[in-house]
C-alpha cells in the first residue's frame, strides 16, 4: 500500500490520474485508524454520527462542539488518509464569516485537514472565503441531508431536466469557488456521470452510481453495525452487528455459569 499522505491536491489530482478515491467515515480513535490501515483516502467524519452514533433520526442535531470533539478523536488515528471534518446544520449557513469562524475552529481544535458543506451555487462565496484562508473545500449535492424538511424525506434527487441543469451549476460554482472535491448523494447514475464529466474536480458519490471520480458510505452502514434502515445503494460487507450480539450473549453466559473467569485469567 502506498504510504504518502493523502492532502487535498492529491485528492483532486486522483481524477486527472484516473485513481479511484475511497472514503468512509469515523467518529471516534479507533474506527479510524482501523480505516487508516486499510488504506481509505479519505475520512470523513460525518454528522451522519448524530444518527449512527448519538441515535438522533436526522443529521441535524449534532453540534459544532459535539463534531469537534469527534474529529479531534478521530485524528489520533490517522496517519495517511486526509481527514475530513462535516460542518453541521447552521455552522455554515448564516454568513461566509460565521463559516469561515467555524471552519478554522475544526482545523484549528479538531485537527481536521478540510471540511465539508452542503449546498451549491448559493455557497460558492462561502466555500471561496474558506479556501483563501487556507482551508480545504469539500462540496455536497444532491440530497443533502441538513435540508431533509425541506426535501420532506430521503427522496433521490436530480429526476427532472431542470434539476440537473441546476445539479451542474450547482458543481461548476463550486469548483470554480476553490472546493478541491464534490460529494454526490442519491441521484441518478446518469446525472451523476454528467457532473462528473463537467467539472475538473473529483466527485464523491453515495447512491450515485459508478461513473463518480470515488465512492463514499457510512462505516457504520457497511459493517451492518447500523440496522435501522439500510438504503438500496449500501453495500453490505460484514454483519458486526449480529457478531457483536453474539459475543456479548455469549460473555453473559460465561459469567452466569462461571466459566469465566476461569484459573489462566486469574491473578
Amino acid at each position: 500500500m502506498n504510504k504518502q499522505k493523502i492532502t487535498a491536491p492529491i485528492i483532486t489530482q486522483m481524477k486527472q490520474q484516473g485513481e479511484k478515491i475511497s472514503a468512509l467515515t469515523a467518529y471516534d480513535y479507533l474506527m479510524a485508524m482501523y480505516l487508516d490501515d486499510a488504506g481509505l483516502d479519505l475520512i470523513l467524519v460525518g454528522d451522519s454520527g448524530a444518527m449512527v452514533f448519538a441515535g438522533h433520526d436526522t443529521t441535524i442535531p449534532i453540534t459544532m462542539d459535539e463534531l469537534i470533539y469527534h474529529t479531534r478523536a478521530a485524528s489520533r488515528g490517522v496517519k495517511r488518509a486526509l481527514l475530513v471534518a462535516d460542518m453541521p446544520f447552521l455552522s455554515y449557513q448564516i454568513s461566509p464569516e460565521d463559516a469561515l469562524r467555524n471552519a478554522g475552529r475544526f482545523i484549528k481544535e479538531g485537527r481536521a485537514e478540510a471540511v465539508k458543506l452542503e449546498g451549491g451555487e448559493a455557497m460558492a462565496e462561502t466555500v471561496n472565503r474558506m479556501v483563501n484562508a487556507g482551508i480545504p473545500v469539500m462540496g455536497h449535492l444532491g440530497l443533502t441531508p441538513q435540508s431533509i424538511n425541506k426535501f420532506g424525506g430521503y427522496k433521490v434527487q436530480a429526476r427532472s431536466e431542470k434539476s440537473v441543469e441546476k445539479l451542474v451549476s450547482d458543481a461548476v460554482a463550486l469548483e470554480q469557488a476553490g472546493a478541491f472535491s464534490i460529494v454526490l448523494e442519491k441521484i441518478p447514475s446518469a446525472a451523476a456521470k454528467l457532473v462528473t464529466e463537467k467539472v475538473n474536480v473529483p466527485t464523491v458519490g453515495i447512491g450515485a452510481g459508478p461513473h463518480c471520480d470515488g465512492q463514499i458510505l457510512v462505516t457504520h452502514d457497511m459493517l451492518g453495525l447500523f440496522e435501522k434502515f439500510r438504503p438500496k445503494f449500501i453495500r453490505i460487507y460484514a454483519e458486526l452487528g449480529n457478531e457483536i450480539r453474539e459475543a456479548c450473549a455469549r460473555y453473559v453466559e460465561d459469567v452466569k455459569i462461571k466459566s469465566f473467569p476461569n484459573k489462566d485469567e486469574s491473578y
